[in-house]
């Protein structure tokens, strides 16, 4: 079984998930957005079960969102690492650019697109999604504000 390890910038947290992840895709939503200071962010999601906290879960701090969702990220670098939320219960989410392996399989849409940023502009052909649950199809070739 394949699996993939990460940690944050500072390498104090350091974790792992067993393959296959149930889904990669990029998230553009305004909270994801914000969290991570990025145009967008690429998450995979794997059971909790398959998922584990090999080093320094002390340094792990964690925010509750108002939509009840834990961002969880280093306290000593800062690194946003990990999302959780009663929407996905038992779904652990770890932030791709926070892996040491390469991931697979690789992202198969984007979410929450109509959201996306006039200054990321989303440039492949991955379906993508919308609307209040951000899972929403969107029809190709719309205009996403």
């Amino acid at each position: 079984m394949t699996t993939f390890r990460g940690s944050c910038s500072c390498g104090a947290v350091r974790f792992e998930a067993d393959a296959p992840a149930k889904f990669v895709a990029h998230c553009h939503c305004l909270n994801c957005r914000r969290a991570h200071g990025a145009g967008a962010v690429t998450w995979a999601g794997f059971p909790e079960a398959r998922f584990r906290i090999t080093a320094g879960e002390g340094s792990l701090r964690h925010y509750r969102t108002e939509t009840e969702a834990t961002r969880s990220f280093c306290g000593t670098c800062g690194s946003t690492l990990l999302f959780s939320s009663p929407r996905w219960a038992g779904e652990m989410h770890v932030a791709v650019a926070n892996l040491d392996d390469p991931i697979e399989p690789l992202p198969s849409g984007h979410a929450y697109a109509d959201r996306a940023p006039d200054w990321f502009p989303i440039h492949d052909d991955l379906p993508q999604y919308g609307g209040e649950s951000g899972m929403e199809p969107l029809q190709p070739g719309s205009d996403i504000d």
